[in-house]
């Protein structure tokens, strides 16, 4: 049975209408399929369609990431990989179902695939824990894209979380620890890393994952550093505020690229990925294609610059600071004022003690 958004009504109804047309054992009985009128009302549907999904904000986006037929990871896993050797473990503490993670063939390339997993039904999501992952699940990630860097595979994954698992247990396991060795170590790699946000990208659940060489976002997916239900609690104490939240916090795949966040937008079907999964995987093989072709030129230290420089560079442009020329080492050029102030703060007592010295010498020769 299709699931259906709030401001998708009119199109439920005509794809009521259209199913009923299509079906020959109808409540009227045996009758004939009236090929004319299905035509009329799959055009009347492609066009509201159209109408609505361009001129969707950015909670309605929101809503479309959090579809709950929208293709997961593991459906991606499944047909865009062959040979797939799925990996357990964090050899800490135990396994962490929310991430699926093992190595496989992309196009006769052997790559490291990671994929945050919620689940496709009530026994899945909670098996998955709703794609929010453990600290387990984030060590265990954090051994295998180390091993991918010892033997030099690429690293492609899959995001779609609402953020960390923020239970008890995994705080006393040290959640934040985990993501923040996740973050370092994913900025520490050597070998081509692309992160795709497929549906939700939520807090530093996502961050963990997304620090990466390309970061690549389906059209209707989301990237925030908190849920607009939250940033409403927090800024209005309503939770209800969803829409001015989203407005604010730049969540959409559109402004992400503006701001330079992202790299590259992945086009999704008409009416949003859940309604034509064949499409997004031919999108989504597409744009991984040609982005590890573009890395696969680099060598282990440019794929190591061109990361750290890329996330340095973030807000460079835009924002309260004015921007600086890029340098392929990032380091800031120090006037002469800074480079005495610099002198002073490591000879700050030997200066003291000289011009204590002088003061006192003219004083007595006066």
């Amino acid at each position: 049975m299709k699931s259906y958004l709030n401001f998708e009504s009119e199109i439920k109804n005509l794809e009521g209408e259209l199913d009923k047309l299509k079906d020959p054992y109808n409540n009227e009985g045996l009758s004939e399929v009236d090929t004319g009128k299905i035509s009329e009302i799959q055009s009347e549907i492609d066009n509201k369609l159209r109408e609505v999904y361009s001129n969707l904000n950015s909670w309605q986006k929101t809503q479309v990431a959090r579809h709950e037929d929208r293709p997961k990871s593991k459906f991606f896993i499944e047909n865009l990989f062959q040979e797939f050797v799925p990996l357990a473990g964090d050899r800490f503490y135990g396994e962490d179902k929310s991430v699926l993670t093992g190595f496989a063939k992309f196009n006769e390339t052997s790559v490291l695939v990671i994929g945050q997993e919620k689940g496709d039904d009530l026994n899945t999501r909670i098996e998955r824990n709703f794609g929010m992952m453990r600290p387990e699940g984030y060590r265990k990630t954090i051994r295998l894209m180390r091993l991918a860097d010892k033997f030099n595979i690429p690293i492609i994954i899959f995001i779609d979380t609402p953020g960390a698992y923020p239970g008890v247990g995994a705080e006393e396991r040290g959640q934040a620890e985990a993501i923040a060795k996740s973050i370092a170590c994913s900025m520490d790699l050597k070998v081509p890393t692309i992160s795709v946000i497929i549906g939700e990208g939520g807090s530093g659940g996502a961050i963990a994952l997304a620090s990466s060489n390309k970061i690549l976002m389906f059209e209707n997916a989301i990237y925030s550093v908190i849920s607009p239900e939250g940033c409403a609690s927090i800024l209005w104490r309503d939770p209800k505020k969803t829409l001015e939240a989203a407005e604010a916090m730049k969540l959409t795949s559109k402004d992400l690229l503006e701001l330079e966040v992202i790299d590259e937008i992945i086009s999704e079907p008409l009416g949003g990925a859940h309604r034509d999964k064949d499409l997004c995987l031919t999108n989504v093989k597409e744009s991984i294609q040609k982005n590890l072709d573009e890395m696969n030129l680099m060598s282990r230290d440019e794929i190591f610059s061109h990361r750290k420089n890329k996330f340095l560079l973030l807000g460079r442009n835009k924002g309260f600071s004015s921007s600086l020329d890029y340098q392929e080492n990032l380091t800031m050029k120090e006037t002469l004022l800074d480079k005495a102030k610099i002198k002073f703060k490591q000879f700050k007592y030997q200066i003291i003690i000289i011009l204590l010295f002088v003061i006192l010498s003219i004083y007595f020769l006066l």
